[in-house]
């Protein structure tokens, strides 16, 4: 016999009057979902492009080979002279504009309010006519290049180079090929080791790492040379497919849970912003980066070569410091922290973000966590306060 159901009061309940709660509980829910939606709907139509508007922060051009560009920073506050200049590094497969994304989430902006004399690198706008730039170019002549030009602006002396992600990539690649450089050298969600350790990996991490390594030297070659680039449609199809649920429902479910907050659906507009300005690969350099670095590992296992010369990461002589995100679903944490295992200990120091990949840079707590943690490294390794002893940080 089927226990009878009954309220909270001990009475039975009747099957009509169950089917009628739970269809007005459903109506409700309907209801206050449409409410929701219709006041984000309602903010999305009086919105206008300038409001959305990213990477505000005012800066110069000072140097250009190419298509690639060095700017400069306007200082925000005044400039310290116990500081060397910093360069920031982003990678190939996004913009540099993530680090300024609005007012209050600027990594730039913080930087400046420092004092620090800040400067970025833009790539540019790679065409098919790049096609067959590789890491030889991007590292050796246009990164390095950069650098050697603030060093000389710098009176001869050198600089802290910030690489990001890819931009990570390479500058840990050209701080061990110059060091002579470098004053310091800080990377962030920066993939050292393109294996990892896969027995660590948390549910949702190594996925990228796990399908890259799948693929066939011949299916990279065949869809890069097909298209002459990696195009960026494509690697933004595969970011957001790394996520499915978050980047199916983030244009109604998410939206709708804003409910119209102007100063929530900003930041969702300009992230959004963001992410669809994502440029092509050159190919020749995507080849190597997906086939000599993810399936082939050859950082880590010594082999990698730029310019005829081998990469060995052991010859980083500068402060280090290794930023990641502990819950980053792109590049896995142990992808990140291999770094230390090639730098002396007494140069190596890591900040874990609580947070994922993009979050280090836009999250409000990354304001202080790693925008702070990365000023105070910098005055206190490369800086004013530069002899004092480095520890690990997690």
């Amino acid at each position: 016999m089927m226990p009878i159901k009954r309220n909270a009061s001990g009475e039975p309940i009747n099957a009509a009057e169950a089917a009628g709660e739970a269809w007005m509980l459903a109506w409700q829910q309907m209801m206050d979902a449409g409410a929701k939606a219709l006041k984000s709907n309602a903010f999305l139509t009086e919105t206008r492009e300038s409001e959305v508007a990213i990477a505000e922060t005012p800066a110069d051009v000072v140097f250009q080979i190419d298509k690639v560009r060095v700017l400069r920073y306007r200082p925000l506050a005044e400039q310290r002279k116990d500081v060397p200049p910093i360069l920031i590094c982003y990678g190939l497969f996004g913009r540099q504009t993530m680090i300024d994304l609005q007012e209050d989430r600027s990594l730039v902006r913080n930087m400046l309010m420092a004092g620090l004399d800040v400067y970025v690198v833009d790539w540019g706008n790679p065409t098919r006519a790049d096609q067959f730039l590789n890491f030889d170019d991007y590292i050796d002549l246009y990164l390095g290049s950069a650098v050697e030009h603030l060093v000389e602006a710098n009176g001869g002396q050198p600089i802290t180079l910030f690489g990001i992600c890819e931009g990570g990539t390479f500058a840990a690649a050209l701080v061990a090929m110059r060091p002579e450089l470098f004053s310091g050298l800080a990377l962030a969600i920066t993939p050292i080791d393109f294996k990892g350790e896969p027995d660590e990996f948390w549910r949702g991490e190594g996925f990228l790492n796990s399908w890259i390594s799948n693929l066939r030297e011949d299916d990279i070659e065949l869809l890069i040379d097909t298209y002459g680039m990696l195009p960026g449609p494509i690697t933004g199809a595969v970011f957001s497919s790394l996520t499915p649920i978050n980047s199916m429902t983030k244009y109604n479910i998410g939206l709708t849970n804003l409910e119209g907050d102007e100063a929530a659906m900003l930041n969702f507009l300009r992230m959004e912003k963001w992410i669809a300005d994502r440029p092509d690969h050159p190919g020749e350099a995507a080849k190597q980066w997906l086939n000599e670095l993810y399936r082939e590992n050859r950082l880590v296992e010594g082999t990698f070569e730029i310019s005829g010369e081998r990469i060995d990461l052991s010859r980083i002589n500068c402060p280090v410091l290794n930023i990641y995100a502990l819950q980053d679903h792109i590049i896995p944490v142990s992808c990140s922290k291999a770094l230390g295992k090639f730098v002396a200990s007494e140069l190596y120091e890591e900040i874990g973000f609580p947070g994922g990949h993009v979050g280090v840079f836009v999250s409000r707590k990354a304001q202080g966590v790693v925008a702070g943690g990365l000023v105070e490294w910098i005055d206190r390794a490369v800086g004013g306060g530069k002899g004092k002893k480095s520890k690990k940080k997690n």
